[in-house]
């Protein structure tokens, strides 16, 4: 039987000859159709699969001694099968948003990140599950229905990327793409016990992807290692010609960067010191952490207390870490739900059953009435809610009280964070204030599911990346994460403190 423990290990089996890419395909079509009660894919794409997998096995055979992806002699991403959230346009395939408003719709184009996997020699073996336009917390709001933890059936993976988080959890791909607007990465990640990595804002390309809120959203990805996790981010971000938001930096080798010991990284370049090493062997880092987050008091005992002995932990081997006060704590989450249900209501409106989207079979007297039925029946509850939010703050008569103040209070989040990155290596938090909670727990609450991003949205506010590290396991038998977030950009420090870490 086929066991998946990296990217690498699998293209070492590939070159001699243990397994092919088909069989793998086969293994994975399998392990999809006896966990399908699960719910994680809402479509497999099983023909389309093999067919790739024997065209990369011919191209194998054919090209004779290969490496791992190290070596660059067989593509980075060859035979590696990979599941896509269904808000990433696919061309010539379903995407619908988990949504009735696009349940027929055919994706005209691929997404750069669904094409650059392609490029790199991934085959995309389905789409994913998730909550209905990346809305919620809990993968209940989908209208293929909720996607169920694979370590307990009655809880929630989280969301909105739930299903690309229990793929990965459950054996059924070998790494997956979500999106993240508010945690919906991370907080799944947290809730299964996978890796979750945001980019910086502008670090991966959005074209392709359906959007949410366009100046928070970014694509994501789970993974059961750090070294996947860098491959793939590797092959994922750039500059992008279609998406004028995409940052034209560099894109760092993440994959090898990773592997080499950072003293070998600073003596190459000596723009690049080790910065607060105290020998060249072993590095230090200097971390920070909200004491309002950790002291709040919607913060779980069990995670507190697993967090601060992680805290103690680390100084003891010599890191510095350090509580900083941040009394904006309590405005992050009132600040994400306007800026994001503003941009919400102003991207939803295309869907209208006009040129795309649900055209309702109920007679209409005018326009109005047109729109009401077809918007009615092809948004579900929460869709609706977002959109009548964000159409409220964008009224004329709040505008400057809701709309102006948040985007005030965004802009001084950021100011502070840059404060706080000029003295420390990376800022740690929880990821989620409880473990995965049981379904049906919140969904009368819409404000307590919210208020369950307090400690992920800071970082699509700030534009800064985020990984959830599942290092911790709960008395209730689930694991929950720690958090760490970097600058802008510095994914390579995210990916390096993370080893450090885990």
């Amino acid at each position: 039987m086929f066991v998946f423990e990296s990217i690498a290990q699998y293209h070492k089996e590939l070159n001699n000859g243990s397994t092919t890419c088909l069989s793998v395909v086969e293994f994975y079509l399998q392990q999809i159709a006896q966990q399908k009660h699960l719910n994680a894919y809402i479509e497999v794409f099983a023909e389309e699969a093999r067919t790739r997998a024997m065209q990369l096995d011919q191209q194998l055979q054919q090209a004779g001694t290969h490496t791992a992806p190290s070596g660059q002699a067989l593509l980075p991403l060859f035979g590696v099968v990979i599941g896509i959230k269904d808000v990433l346009c696919y061309e010539g395939h379903t995407v619908s948003a988990a949504s009735r408003m696009l349940q027929n719709f055919k994706a005209p184009y691929s997404a750069t990140v669904v094409q650059r996997l392609l490029d790199a020699g991934a085959i995309i073996i389905g789409r994913l599950n998730c909550d209905e336009f990346a809305m919620g917390s809990s993968n209940e709001n989908s209208a293929y229905g909720p996607t169920l933890n694979a370590l307990d059936n009655n809880r929630v993976p989280g969301g909105s990327s739930g299903g690309s988080a229990v793929a990965v959890q459950a054996g059924l791909c070998m790494v997956s793409l979500g999106s993240d607007t508010g945690g919906s990465v991370r907080q799944p990640a947290d809730f299964t016990g996978v890796i979750g990595l945001k980019p910086s804002y502008g670090r991966v390309s959005r074209y392709g992807l359906i959007a949410y809120a366009s100046s928070f959203d970014q694509v994501g990805i789970f993974s059961r290692s750090l070294s996947d996790a860098a491959l793939v981010l590797e092959i994922i971000a750039g500059m992008d010609n279609f998406d004028s938001t995409c940052s034209s930096l560099p894109v760092p080798a993440y994959y090898r960067e990773l592997s080499t010991p950072l003293s070998e990284t600073a003596a190459a370049n000596s723009n690049t010191p080790a910065t607060g090493s105290k020998n060249p062997e072993k590095q230090y880092y200097k971390f920070a952490y909200f004491k309002e987050a950790v002291e709040h008091p919607s913060l779980d005992p069990e995670i507190r207390t697993a967090l601060l002995t992680k805290f103690k932990q680390l100084e003891i081997a010599g890191h510095t870490v350090t509580a900083l006060e941040f009394p904006l704590l309590d405005y992050i989450v009132p600040t994400y739900y306007i800026l994001t249900t503003a941009e919400a209501s102003s991207n939803l409106s295309r869907f209208d059953g006009v040129r795309y989207g649900h055209r309702s079979a109920l007679p209409v007297e005018d326009l109005a009435d047109f729109y009401a039925h077809n918007r009615s029946e092809g948004f579900g509850k929460e869709v609706q809610r977002r959109i009548l939010l964000g159409s409220f703050v964008l009224s004329a008569g709040y505008y400057d009280a809701y709309f102006t103040k948040a985007q005030q209070v965004r802009r001084r989040l950021f100011d502070q964070t840059q404060l706080i990155f000029k003295d420390f290596d990376a800022i740690l938090a929880p990821t989620a204030p409880t473990p995965a909670f049981k379904f049906g727990e919140k969904t009368a609450d819409p404000i307590a599911m919210y208020l369950g991003d307090i400690y992920t949205v800071f970082a699509n506010l700030t534009g800064i990346p985020a990984i959830a590290l599942p290092i911790f396991w709960h008395s209730n038998g689930m694991p929950f994460s720690l958090q760490v977030m970097t600058n802008r950009f510095e994914e390579l420090s995210l990916l390096r403190v993370s080893a450090s870490l885990v």
